[in-house]
């Protein structure tokens, strides 16, 4: 098909950002900041290579993942502790804030909630910026790694340690329920310490190899009582291979700290959106 003669003018409109975040509740960073000076740890899970564990953290809570072995990148899900229909929204995060999360951004939850969950006040990585190819660390775009497209791109092949099944089977281990009950509630997820981007020529998701380097670490501030979890992704780095027993594969540290108990006067956990859901007429 030919392109019309306004084809150049066309593709020179302006863009238009969709949510422009000026009006959007921001975290109280610097109440954050004062608050870790006096945290203590109360809980850590180690979650295996090629595996996903549940851990949780009490709002008013601190946790932090942490490569501690060797460079590793993470697929964490997220769900309200008290109500797991309430769960991390990794598609309006991405329309929030961007494609890639680091510190002062959030993690937001799904409809009819969408409040923030928990808030990034730490990252050893945030010094990667976008590199020459496009590529950023933390990203909200990949949805994770599962049996499915496995199965659709290998004709057939069984993989169960893809981390779309690893979260679901430590879901269905945590709550004690069947994982097929479990599976519905596994979702799209943050891509900790994940490098990814997209091609410029043809729009296709890409990965590179991380960063991460042992000692790195994200961490958050949960907003509210929060049921995570953390799968130990198979790609190891994803410098090669996106699910595989092939390439190397590292543990990450979970780690909960708890503030002082005066430290947060005057924080109280977000409302659910004040929406009134009536549609309209």
């Amino acid at each position: 098909m030919s392109e019309p003669k306004d084809a150049d003018a066309r593709r020179a409109v302006k863009p238009v950002i969709c949510y422009p975040v000026e009006t959007l509740p921001a975290p109280d960073m610097a109440l954050y900041t004062r608050a870790r000076d006096s945290l203590s740890k109360v809980d850590e899970v180690l979650v295996p290579a090629r595996d996903a564990r549940c851990f949780s953290v009490p709002r008013g809570h601190f946790f932090r993942i942490t490569s501690v072995e060797g460079a590793q990148v993470g697929d964490l899900n997220l769900h309200n502790a008290q109500d797991v229909s309430e769960r991390f929204y990794s598609g309006k995060t991405r329309a929030l804030h961007g494609t890639h999360l680091t510190t002062g951004q959030r993690m937001w939850s799904s409809f009819p909630h969408l409040r923030p969950m928990a808030t990034i006040t730490q990252d050893t990585l945030g010094w990667y910026g976008i590199d020459p190819f496009g590529g950023s660390v933390h990203d909200v775009i990949g949805t994770r790694c599962d049996p499915y497209t496995h199965a659709l791109l290998s004709d057939g092949g069984q993989y169960h340690h893809c981390c779309h099944s690893n979260l679901t089977r430590a879901l269905s281990d945590h709550l004690g329920v069947s994982r097929a009950e479990a599976e519905p509630l596994v979702h799209d997820v943050l891509n900790v310490f994940m490098c990814t981007g997209f091609t410029r020529d043809t729009g296709q998701y890409f990965m590179k190899a991380s960063p991460v380097r042992p000692g790195d670490f994200i961490e958050f501030f949960a907003e509210i009582d929060l049921l995570g979890n953390l799968s130990a992704c198979p790609g190891g780095d994803c410098s090669s291979e996106h699910s595989s027993d092939a390439a190397p594969c590292h543990p990450l540290l979970v780690e909960v700290f708890k503030p002082a108990p005066k430290a947060l006067a005057g924080w109280n956990p977000p409302a659910a959106n004040s929406y009134d859901r009536t549609h309209g007429p």
